[in-house]
C-alpha cells in the first residue's frame, strides 16, 4: 500500500474539525485496508508505530530531525534550523524542502517501509546509533512527496495534530466493521477489547476477522498489561458510606498502583500507565514468586517507598525511573506492596466476580510476607464511628486516606464507574498535564517556570491555570531543575521566552477553588494552585476533565 493514501487521509483529517466526520473518514480508510496491513495502518493513523503498552521510543527530537532533514534535502543544518524558527513546525519545514527537490527515483514510499523503518529506529543502540537513526529517517524523506514528508516527520516527533484521539479510533473501528444497528454494542465491545489489550491495531484486526463475539470474548492474558479499574472521589467518609448497602474500607496507600502477573516462575510488574517496571523492582518479583501460590495469576496492589513509615512519593518515582544501579537504589529506597485485588486466576478472568468474592480468592492465593508483600488493611465497619476510626488510623500511619468498595460490584477495567470511592483530606486535588511554560530569568535562568496546566476536554488538552508554587529551586520534592529535564524533550514550539509543550508530564495539583474564566481556553481557572507531586504513574487519559 502506498503511503500517499495515508498522507491523503491525514490531510483530510487535519482539515476536518467535526469529530463525527473524523470518525467517518477513519472508518472509510480502515474498511479499504487489507487484513495484512490493518494493524500497522490503525497505529499509524494514531500517529505512532507502537501500541500503548509498548515502551519503545523513537528517540528523535527536534534537533536530530533538523539533521535528518538537512541530510535528506542536501541543505546546511543552519538553513533548516532557520526555517524551523519561522514555521514553528518541522513537518511544514519538511513539506517545504520536499517541494524544492526533484527526485528521479521511480520508487514510491510504502506504508510497509515507513512502519518498518520507524520501528527499526527505536531499536538502534550502541556506537553510531545517532547516525543510523538519521539514515533510516532520511531514507524515507528522500523518497517522500511533500505531503508524505510532512506526515513522516510529524509521526517521528509525535506531533501528528490530526485529531485522532482514542475516542475517534474506537468509534471508527465500530463504524468500519459493524452495521449501524450494532453501533452501540460495537463501541462497547471495541472499548472492552482496548481496555484489555491496549492496542487498537490488534483490536481492529479482531473486529474485522472475528466480529463482535471475538471482541467480547477478549480476556486477560498474563504478561500483557490492561487498563485498571479507577476510583471516584467523594468529599466525605459519611457520603461514601451511604453509596453502598454493603461496603468494605481499605487504606488508601500513598504510592503507585501495580499489577503483578505470574506464570510459573515468570513475573511481570506493570504500572497503571502500562509500563513494565519488572527490571526496576527485582526484589518485588522475588517476593511475588514466593508469596503468590497459583501457577497463573494477576493481582493488584499499591507499591510505596517504605522504611518503617511511608517515604515521599518522589522517592518511589526515583526507583520507577532508574534503569541502572538497581541494587544500589533498591537498598537506599526499600518498598512495600499491599495487595487488594485479583483479576485472573489459573486462566480465568475474574471481572464478573464480586468484590467480596475476589477478596476471598486473593486471600487464598497469597502467602503474605509481612512488611514486604502483604494484604491491604481492610475493615467491614459496624457503623460510622468504627469507619472514622479506621480512616484516622490510615492518616496517622502516613497514608492518603481510605477506599470504600462496593462488596457486590464486579470489576470494570479502565473506568470510573462508582464501584470504588476514595476519601482524602478536604483540600481538593486534580491531576493535570503541563502544556506550556516560560523560561525563567535571574537565578532561575535555564529552568522552565510559570507552567501552563491543561485539563482534558473532548477537543484535547486546554489551559486551566498557571503554576509555580510548590516547585522548589533545590532540595527534596518537585524542583524546577527536575521538571525542566522532563519537559525539554516535549517542547513543540518556542515564542520568545514562552514554550508550547506536548502533553507528557502529569502533576497532582492542590487548589482552593475552580472558577469559570475567559482567561483560559478551557473556560476554567484554578485559584491558588500548587504542585503536590509529579504523577509519573498516571497516563494522559487519566488527566482530569473539569467539565
Amino acid at each position: 500500500m502506498q503511503y500517499a493514501r495515508l498522507a491523503e487521509a491525514y490531510a483530510l483529517l487535519e482539515q476536518t474539525p467535526s469529530r463525527l466526520q473524523k470518525v467517518e473518514a477513519v472508518s472509510a480508510l480502515l474498511r479499504e485496508i487489507p487484513g495484512s496491513l490493518l494493524r500497522q495502518v490503525t497505529l499509524l493513523v494514531q500517529g505512532t508505530v507502537f501500541p500503548a503498552w509498548d515502551q519503545r521510543e523513537l528517540g528523535i527530537a527536534n534537533q536530530l530531525m533538523v539533521k535528518a532533514l538537512a541530510q535528506a534535502a542536501g541543505h546546511a543544518e543552519e538553513k533548516v534550523a532557520d526555517l524551523f524558527k519561522r514555521e514553528g513546525d518541522l513537518g511544514l519545514v519538511a513539506e517545504r524542502l520536499a517541494r524544492k527537490q526533484t527526485t528521479l527515483a521511480a520508487r514510491k514510499l510504502s506504508v510497509e517501509q515507513v512502519f518498518e523503518n520507524l520501528q527499526a529506529v527505536a531499536g538502534v543502540e550502541g556506537h553510531g546509533a545517532v547516525e543510523r537513526k538519521l539514515a533510516l529517517v532520511a531514507e524515507l524523506l528522500s523518497f517522500a512527496s511533500p505531503a508524505e514528508a510532512k506526515y513522516v516527520v510529524r509521526t517521528v516527533l509525535g506531533t501528528m495534530r490530526v485529531g485522532v484521539a482514542e475516542g475517534v479510533i474506537r468509534d471508527a473501528i465500530a463504524v468500519a466493521f459493524f452495521l449501524p444497528e450494532e453501533k452501540e454494542r460495537a463501541i462497547q465491545a471495541v472499548e472492552w477489547a482496548w481496555f484489555l489489550r491496549s492496542d487498537y491495531g490488534e483490536v481492529s484486526v479482531i473486529a474485522k476477522e472475528r466480529g463482535l463475539p471475538g471482541l467480547e470474548e477478549v480476556g486477560l492474558e498474563v504478561g500483557k498489561p490492561y487498563h485498571l479499574l479507577l476510583a471516584e472521589r467523594v468529599p466525605s467518609l459519611e457520603e461514601g458510606l451511604k453509596a453502598y448497602p454493603r461496603a468494605v474500607l481499605e487504606w488508601k496507600y500513598d504510592g503507585a498502583r501495580v499489577a503483578i502477573h505470574k506464570r510459573g516462575q515468570d513475573i511481570w510488574l506493570f504500572t497503571r500507565r502500562l509500563e513494565d517496571i519488572t527490571r526496576q523492582f527485582p526484589e518485588v518479583a522475588d517476593w511475588a514468586r514466593a508469596a503468590l501460590l497459583p501457577r497463573q495469576v494477576i493481582v493488584e496492589g499499591e507499591m510505596l517507598a517504605f522504611r518503617g513509615k511511608p517515604l515521599p512519593f518522589q522517592d518511589l518515582s526515583q526507583r520507577i525511573k532508574r534503569k541502572y544501579d538497581i541494587e544500589k537504589i533498591a537498598a537506599a529506597i526499600p518498598v512495600q506492596v499491599n495487595l487488594f485485588d485479583i483479576t485472573l486466576l489459573e486462566g480465568r478472568t475474574l471481572f464478573k466476580v464480586t468484590q467480596e468474592e475476589r477478596r476471598r480468592l486473593l486471600e487464598k492465593s497469597v502467602r503474605p510476607l509481612p512488611g514486604r508483600l502483604q494484604l491491604a488493611q481492610q475493615l467491614r465497619p459496624s457503623g460510622p464511628a468504627e469507619a472514622e476510626q479506621f480512616y484516622q488510623q490510615a492518616l496517622d500511619a502516613g497514608q492518603e486516606g481510605v477506599m470504600i468498595k462496593n462488596l457486590d460490584a464486579s470489576y470494570q477495567p479502565g473506568r470510573r464507574v462508582g464501584y470504588w470511592l476514595k476519601v482524602k483530606p478536604t483540600l481538593e486535588h486534580l491531576d493535570l498535564a503541563i502544556i506550556g511554560g516560560t523560561w525563567g530569568t535571574g537565578k532561575r535562568t535555564g529552568w522552565l517556570g510559570s507552567l501552563v496546566l491543561g485539563c482534558r476536554t473532548p477537543e484535547g488538552f486546554r489551559a486551566c491555570g498557571m503554576i509555580g508554587t510548590g516547585i522548589k529551586e533545590k532540595g527534596e520534592g518537585v524542583t524546577f531543575a527536575e521538571l525542566t529535564r522532563l519537559l525539554k524533550p516535549a517542547i513543540l514550539a518556542t515564542r520568545g521566552s514562552e514554550v508550547v509543550l506536548r502533553p507528557k508530564i502529569v502533576v497532582e495539583v492542590a487548589y482552593e477553588e475552580i472558577q469559570q474564566s475567559p482567561t483560559y481556553a478551557s473556560g476554567w481557572a484554578l485559584r491558588f494552585p500548587r504542585v503536590v507531586r509529579i504523577r509519573e504513574d498516571k497516563p494522559l487519559d487519566e488527566v482530569d476533565d473539569l467539565a
